[in-house]
């Protein structure tokens, strides 16, 4: 699929009909605000490497590191954005692919911020494949939209029936500590995901669509009194669903809880889904990080190096 597929996909949804107004700066989609990003990665030498890069600014891979101790043969991948951030008109696209046996680690350089907006809106368009055998963790840092932003995002996840998939979003309600108008007061984030095989058969799809002055954030079930969440899946499996689910202990503390989290099956038995909710980013990022641990464990025998201090 090309950029400009992508682009017209998303166009389409329903929840974008009253954002179509050209800024008055740089048009929508024009050079400079077409993001694209591709990376492909294989096992060479019993060792997974980089072996495609494509990349367009505002978005950057410099290289693969190999700092992880606890898995030394995999290449970690920073994404970085030299824009600054998400501003409206902006269209990004990125393709990551992990062959047969390969693994890889994809994060981003910080927050992703999606910044205030006064006409049209921003969009990213994903797809993930990973091929037999394969390891993919791929955990982006926290979406915060601003006040006034208009944000969607789809996802596409192709994986083998004995691959493994650990795919995050992590969203903080805006700009708290900023001004009191900041927390939800974005008009618009809409996010989903879907999941095949490589056969093309779906399996499952979800859609996280919130919009301002939408009253249902302030229910019990769903945000009240807290400002960050995470949905993680995990996508392997079934016998090693079925491990990590064992091991993965709920969350749920009921005198003036800092997070909340727990795990679910997924349909179709591809594997499960991690939420959590807390009061602030390093609350959540804690309960990822349980989870995450788990995961490496069961699905490729690893562990996690120790927590970086800066987090």
């Amino acid at each position: 699929m090309t950029p400009h597929e992508s682009l017209g996909l998303i166009d389409t949804a329903r929840e974008l009909r009253g954002f179509q107004t050209e800024p008055a700066q740089m048009r929508a989609g024009a050079p400079g605000k077409v993001g694209r990003l591709r990376l492909g990665f294989s096992l060479r030498d019993r060792r997974s490497v980089l072996h495609d890069l494509y990349r367009v600014a505002p978005l950057l891979v410099q290289q693969a590191l190999y700092w992880d101790e606890a898995m030394p043969e995999l290449p970690v991948c920073p994404i970085i954005s030299v824009g600054g951030g998400i501003l409206q008109g902006d269209r990004y696209t990125i393709d990551i692919a992990v062959g047969e046996g390969a693994c890889a680690h994809i994060s981003t350089q910080g927050a992703n911020r999606i910044h205030c907006m006064d006409a049209n809106y921003a969009s990213q368009h994903q797809t993930v494949t990973v091929e037999a055998g394969g390891y993919l963790e791929y955990l982006p840092d926290f979406t915060i939209p601003y006040r006034g932003s208009r944000f969607l995002s789809r996802t596409d996840l192709v994986v083998a029936a004995d691959a493994t998939l650990l795919y995050g979003e992590m969203v903080l309600a805006g700009r708290k500590h900023h001004h009191v108008e900041e927390r939800f007061g974005f008009d618009l984030l809409s996010m989903d995901v879907s999941l095949r095989r490589p056969g093309g058969h779906k399996l499952f799809a979800e859609k996280i669509l919130i919009e301002k002055g939408d009253p249902t954030i302030a229910l019990a079930a769903v945000m009240r009194g807290f400002d960050a969440f995470a949905n993680i899946l995990c996508v392997t499996p079934p016998e090693t669903a079925a491990r990590i689910k064992e091991r993965f202990e709920t969350h749920f503390p009921i005198d003036a809880p800092r997070a909340l989290s727990g795990v679910s099956r997924l349909p179709n038995a591809v594997g499960l889904m991690l939420r959590a909710v807390g009061v602030e980013t390093y609350d959540v990022r804690s309960e990822v990080r349980r989870f995450w641990r788990i995961v490496r464990e069961e699905a490729r025998d690893r562990s996690l190096p120790a927590e970086p201090y800066w987090r």
